[in-house]
């Protein structure tokens, strides 16, 4: 808003001001009016961009960097368990809100640029919706859902499972997995597809979910897709899984990974 006002008071400045001061004549200083006003909304866009990218790049740190100390806490852990599984999982938890709450912080950052860029609220509630869907803090992923922006098929898939956990209708969840996955490249309704077989997996209609992964394999060429669709085929519905799509799949909250741990080997002497 603020960008584009300034950006017309610009051209109006530099083309009235050539036009009554007689140095131009009308056309010129409407054409010179018009480039001054094309040239800021460039200019300052660019300089706004940059800021808000820095913001983004920053969250994202903050993010592979919470990542990284938690990957390198579960392979020692892995090596040398500390105790139960259910301890182990509580203090990941713990500290992924740490580093998840650092980053919801910085995307606080970008409201200053509300009033210069167009969408800049619902890019806000993406990503705060993607941060509070990591930590499990549904009451405010449900508050953002409406409000934010599902461009990419993780973003629609988020959508499906909180759906499904809200019991909403298979119909309604049915809508939103058909425009999803209407525009995808080959191969990009994977996770799509996956996610809504087993929706309806789960609601017994395996009928429906057969017909979801013949329709998605004539897009895709997927190894999970397809030992799905074999399973179905004949009646093992016991054996339909999504976990070779690995933590891909289990980000969306459906279903808990298995956690294997090894044993130290002993040494004889």
């Amino acid at each position: 808003m603020y960008l584009f006002l300034i950006s017309i008071a610009v051209g109006l400045l530099v083309g009235l001001g050539l036009g009554l001061s007689e140095t131009l004549g009308y056309g010129w200083s409407t054409f010179y009016g018009v480039l001054a006003f094309g040239l800021t909304q460039f200019i300052a866009g660019r300089v706004i961009q940059k800021r808000v990218k820095a913001v983004m790049e920053s969250v994202q740190a903050v993010l592979m960097e919470g990542q990284k100390r938690l990957q390198a806490k579960m392979a020692r852990w892995q090596m040398r368990p500390p105790g139960s599984i259910q301890a182990m999982q509580a203090e990941m938890a713990r500290d992924q809100k740490v580093f998840v709450t650092e980053a919801l912080a910085r995307t606080e950052e970008l409201r200053r640029f509300v009033m210069w860029v167009p969408m800049m609220k619902r890019q806000i509630a993406t990503a705060q919706f993607q941060l509070h869907w990591m930590i499990k803090d549904f009451k405010k992923v449900d508050e953002l859902m409406p409000k934010a922006l599902f461009f990419d098929p993780t973003m629609t898939a988020m959508k499906l499972a909180r759906m499904y956990m809200l019991d909403k209708p298979t119909e309604e969840i049915g809508k939103v997995y058909t425009k999803g996955v209407a525009r995808l490249r080959y191969n990009q309704n994977v996770l799509l597809a996956a996610t809504y077989s087993w929706i309806l997996v789960q609601r017994k209609d395996i009928d429906g979910a057969f017909k979801t992964l013949n329709r998605a394999l004539e897009k895709s060429d997927n190894e999970t897709l397809k030992a799905n669709r074999e399973h179905l085929a004949n009646n093992r519905v016991a054996h339909f899984t999504n976990a070779a799509l690995g933590e891909q799949w289990y980000a969306l909250m459906l279903e808990e990974p298995r956690i294997r741990q090894q044993r130290p080997r002993m040494q004889w002497r």
